[in-house]
């Protein structure tokens, strides 16, 4: 007895490596475990049930992309991760965890996990992140657009282009597709920049800055040449950059903010950077930088740029 119970364990073993601690009653007796055998160790408390024909190895440790996991393979194959679930693994949104979404091919109900049935999805609608097959980001984002305020769904697009690389071209190409998606219409103002949007504490104090100085506003994320810039005032031929660290730290970010500048000059256009520093700790110097490159108008002063 000791010598099968060895030779199963090292059959669930490697399933459970790959998939954060998760098997599939389908994945084990297609290895050949028996369905006593499955039975014994749920017994036992081996395996965990998490959801109809899905196990835990093991223990039961919280683990948010194990469970996230989980679902994918309690709604079968073909089955990813969606939605404010997506949007949190992919890290396009804050906070708490939310409970599992999945689309898949096939419709499931599964108590626990809120599950969308989609005619469309294929195989090139998902990859795997982080070990959890997830939708793709344009995808998630066209999901996020139905549940989203405003500046939480821009703040995803910008999470997605800065993280993911994520440009309108790949969301419309979603879009496409799913034209009658909740929210469309918002998200495609917002890949647009048809709309004010600050996405940050840096760029909201920058703007007030701006108002509380009789300075003119400026018209915010909305693209410049190919790129998207944080400030532009076109009448006046300049565009503002603001570098906090959060989203310029990374090699690639770095090297979008220098293929942004070079954009902007050849366009005409001054180009200015400020730090958080320059903005929050010491805006003297910024400030009358900006009064000699925007000349006092108080006709441009007086609403919100849109």
């Amino acid at each position: 007895m000791g010598g099968q119970n060895r030779t199963v364990e090292r059959v669930i073993a490697p399933i459970a490596g790959r998939q954060l601690g998760n098997v599939a009653r389908r994945e084990l007796l297609a290895a050949g475990v028996s369905a006593r055998e499955i039975e014994r160790r749920v017994e036992k408390g081996a395996l965990h049930p998490l959801f109809p024909g899905v196990y835990r190895v093991g223990h039961l440790a919280p683990n948010t992309g194990a469970d996230y996991l989980a679902a994918t393979l309690a709604c079968g194959s073909g089955a990813l991760l969606c939605g404010a679930a997506g949007g949190h693994h992919l890290a396009l949104t804050k906070g708490a965890p939310p409970m599992p979404e999945v689309v898949a091919p096939k419709e499931r109900r599964i108590q626990g996990i809120r599950t969308h049935h989609s005619r469309i999805l294929g195989p090139g609608d998902g990859f795997v992140w982080r070990s959890v097959p997830v939708a793709t980001i344009p995808w998630v984002l066209v999901d996020l657009a139905a549940t989203l305020s405003f500046d939480d769904l821009a703040r995803a697009c910008h999470e997605a282009g800065v993280k993911h690389r994520t440009t309108p071209r790949h969301v419309d190409a979603v879009l496409e597709r799913r034209p009658r998606a909740p929210g469309a219409g918002r998200l495609r103002t917002i890949l647009r920049g048809d709309a004010t949007v600050t996405l940050s504490f840096l760029e909201r104090r920058f703007v007030a800055l701006m108002r509380e100085h009789g300075l003119p506003l400026p018209i915010t994320n909305r693209p410049a040449g190919s790129k998207r810039v944080d400030c532009r005032w076109p009448d006046h031929m300049l565009i503002v950059e603001l570098d906090s660290y959060t989203f310029h730290s990374s090699r690639h970010a770095w090297e979008q903010d220098r293929r942004r500048e070079r954009e902007a000059r050849a366009l005409g256009y001054e180009f200015r950077r400020y730090t958080y520093g320059d903005v929050v700790e010491m805006p003297r110097l910024m400030l009358a930088e900006l009064r000699a490159l925007l000349p006092h108008d108080p006709a441009r002063t007086t609403h919100v740029v849109v």
